[in-house]
């Protein structure tokens, strides 16, 4: 466990940890949507075809 002699180490530590902490999640959500929005061309959406109609 860290030893914080001042006020100011501790909040400086705690500033650097939440800055890491918001790049992860940042990264992460990016990632993660473009994990959703991305699509192979096969995968395009083409509407089915009832009774010889397109609809």
């Amino acid at each position: 466990m860290d030893h914080y002699v001042t006020l100011q180490e501790f909040m400086l530590h705690t500033k650097n940890v939440l800055y890491i902490l918001i790049l992860v999640i940042l990264a992460g959500y990016v990632g993660f949507w473009r994990f959703l929005t991305e699509r192979d061309p096969e995968d395009e959406y083409e509407p089915r075809e009832e009774n010889g109609h397109k609809h």
